[in-house]
């Protein structure tokens, strides 16, 4: 593509159709200069704008002005946080109505401007060739601690259209991140609400659960995972010896969402067994819902007990396996999990309520992640022919 190419995206708002223009970022934008030492407003209440606080919900903290230890930039209008290390994680924060006494870290560029839409320049700051160039002028001992100067920043150069396309083009971006940020909310709450009623639908050390439904109020039994395993299969594909066929390859790869391989190899586990890696640093992860061919470093459990029920039981365990059950060093479970790892059951018909519901559970996070992976794929499409 030759430069004058390059001036015009594939895909435009009607009415649109001149080129657009390449500036220096530091041409439309300004760095963010005013500073406070919050040191000497030690009781004072600060929102302050901080990696760790992207990190964690993007929203700033609510923190005393005695527990910052540096000076502040001080964010009194909208701007763009620009952070200087390790760009590739793309911690861009458009800001668009400041807290009261907002302050942001060193970790950030604050920029401001009057003469593009922020919004818009949101979306540039993310994309794949502004980052490529900030890790291009970024400089450090390391990957991780490579960071990009404001000088370089600022002299970054990038294509825009008129005003009134930038504030379009910000409008359906701002849509669908709002549309994003909506799902993976509601998957957050699907996620917490399920690791609650893990907790509270399980038997504790009375041997009865804090939650139950309607009909059920027996004592659960305690058992070896043994005595509800009634066969143990030990996984012998190995993806360099098949040739293609109809059976899905089961790795970690494709149990973790990964693309699935048909193969010729032998169908040894069905959608009802449970599984569980056995070598590597996530051994003793356990997985329920697939049938294929099993790869060499998973096992698989088909059990007399409803497997959904005993999945939900071990997935709810899944932190004491890793602690408890595994070898150290090469992590590997330990040969005598089924003898030494214990169960708590109740009936069969409590076992299959409780599983199907947790099932369910899982069907609805799953769908709202499909959703999530669908929006993100439309936005990186609209990224790459929306943008110059």
């Amino acid at each position: 593509m030759n430069d004058t190419q390059a001036k015009y995206p594939q895909l435009r708002f009607k009415g649109f159709a001149d080129p657009w223009e390449q500036r220096k970022l530091g041409d439309v934008c300004e760095p963010i200069t005013d500073s406070i030492d919050t040191q000497k407003y030690p009781n004072e209440v600060f929102a302050e704008y901080s990696m760790p606080a992207f990190d964690a919900s993007m929203k700033p903290d609510i923190v005393l002005g005695s527990s910052m230890n540096s000076v502040r930039k001080i964010i009194t209008r909208p701007c763009l946080l620009v952070n200087k290390l390790n760009v590739r994680k793309k911690r861009i924060w458009y800001v668009k109505k400041p807290n009261k006494n907002a302050v942001c870290s060193a970790e950030f560029i604050p920029l401001y401007s009057d003469t593009v839409d922020l919004t818009f320049l949101n979306q540039v700051a993310k994309s794949e060739t502004f980052t490529r160039y900030l890790e291009n002028h970024s400089s450090g001992s390391s990957n991780s601690q490579k960071r990009i100067t404001p000088r370089s920043l600022i002299l970054s150069k990038l294509h825009i259209p008129t005003i009134e396309e930038q504030k379009l083009i910000g409008k359906i971006f701002e849509s669908l991140d709002h549309t994003i940020t909506l799902h993976e909310e509601k998957k957050r709450q699907l996620e917490c609400l399920k690791s609650a009623l893990l907790q509270k639908m399980f038997a504790d050390k009375s041997g009865y659960p804090v939650v139950r439904f309607e009909g059920f109020d027996k004592a659960w039994e305690e058992r070896k995972l043994k005595d509800v395993v009634e066969k143990q299969i030990k996984g012998k594909a190995q993806l360099e010896k098949l040739a293609p066929g109809e059976v899905e390859y089961l790795d970690t790869s494709r149990l973790n969402g990964g693309q699935a391989i048909l193969t010729n190899g032998l169908k040894d586990v069905t959608l009802d067994d449970i599984l569980i890696l056995w070598d590597g640093s996530k051994a003793g992860t356990v997985y329920h819902g697939f049938e294929g061919a099993l790869g060499s470093t998973l096992k698989a459990y088909r059990t007399s007990a409803n497997s959904k029920f005993v999945y939900q039981y071990l997935k709810r365990h899944q932190d004491n396996i890793y602690n408890n059950y595994r070898t150290p060093n090469i992590p590997h479970v330990q040969k005598d999990f089924l003898n030494v790892f214990t169960i708590s059951v109740p009936v069969s018909d409590e076992q299959e309520k409780i599983g199907s519901f947790f099932k369910q559970l899982d069907d609805t996070i799953a769908l709202h992640q499909r959703k999530l992976d669908l929006l993100k794929e439309q936005k990186k499409g609209f990224l790459q022919k929306m943008f110059v």
